[in-house]
């Protein structure tokens, strides 16, 4: 695996691979890499010649009082890591290579729609700071394909609609989610989970999939679904951030006759936010 630091030294390798006529796949993390991600990697692997994995931090996309100074940083690892499943090229930039300008006056992204709800509600600017990221990672690498997860159903949505209304010539492909054996989402985050918590952490899964069965046997009274499945995440002893059943496409609040509908939820352990999704048609 060959590591770039710089956006000028990635550029002259993948400028010669599509020379060459070669389809390139990219999968943006931000470290700390665990068997979710390494998935996405192989998924990228199915359909492209190279594929390209970029490790960086993302201040922008951090809010006050969030964790960007206490998230792991693992680099040695994630190379152990990448290089193992057999990634082609790793991008590694600085915050000074991302932002040369500083972040004060770095021109930004701005999807109006989706952005401020879910997530969005409870991260202000979280968005506008991952489509800047992206779309300047996009710029870099000029990727046939960007595999992303769909636990972060927001964020794949907001992307793949930043994607089409910038007409941004990137397929956007969504991986499934990757599960522990009790249902929890795979993230980085889950480190942060306490071990009496850990066991009783699947409790978002748990009460996602309870109102999924629900509107599968009839029930469409959305804001009662919600409204229990927050309670069971609150006896479980976690604090819900929310519960809402949206329409897939959209994000608004699913009508009554929606047919592709997806359940996301977002709860508060003690040291980490935790979010999850389940769509169903």
């Amino acid at each position: 695996m060959q590591i770039f630091h710089t956006v000028q030294g990635l550029r002259q390798p993948l400028a010669q691979a599509r020379r060459e006529g070669k389809r390139i796949g990219f999968v943006p993390t931000m470290g700390n890499l665990h068997d979710a991600h390494i998935e996405l990697v192989k998924r990228a692997q199915q359909t492209n010649d190279l594929v390209v994995c970029s490790i960086f931090v993302n201040g922008l996309q951090f809010g006050l009082n969030e964790d960007w100074d206490k998230y792991p940083r693992t680099f040695e690892d994630d190379c152990a890591k990448l290089r193992a499943v057999g990634c082609d090229f790793l991008f590694h930039p600085d915050d000074k290579e991302m932002y040369p300008n500083g972040l004060d006056t770095q021109s930004r992204v701005i999807c109006p729609t989706m952005t401020d709800v879910l997530c969005g509600a409870s991260r202000p600017g979280h968005f506008e700071g991952v489509t800047t990221v992206v779309t300047k990672l996009f710029n870099i690498v000029q990727p046939d394909e960007a595999i992303f997860g769909a636990k972060d159903f927001q964020q794949l949505a907001v992307i793949r609609r930043m994607a089409e209304d910038l007409c941004v010539p990137v397929e956007i492909t969504a991986a499934p989610i990757h599960r522990e054996v009790d249902g929890l989402a795979m993230s980085s985050r889950n480190g942060y989970l306490s071990a009496a918590e850990r066991p009783r952490a699947n409790q978002l899964n748990v009460s996602l999939r309870w109102i999924v069965s629900q509107i599968e046997q009839g029930n469409r009274d959305f804001p009662a679904l919600e409204a229990e499945a927050k309670r069971q995440i609150d006896t479980a002893g976690f604090k819900p951030d929310y519960i809402s059943v949206c329409n897939s496409k959209t994000l608004e609040l699913a009508a009554q006759d929606d047919k592709d509908i997806t359940v996301l939820g977002a709860m508060y352990t003690s040291g980490a936010r935790l979010i999850d999704n389940i769509s169903l048609n």
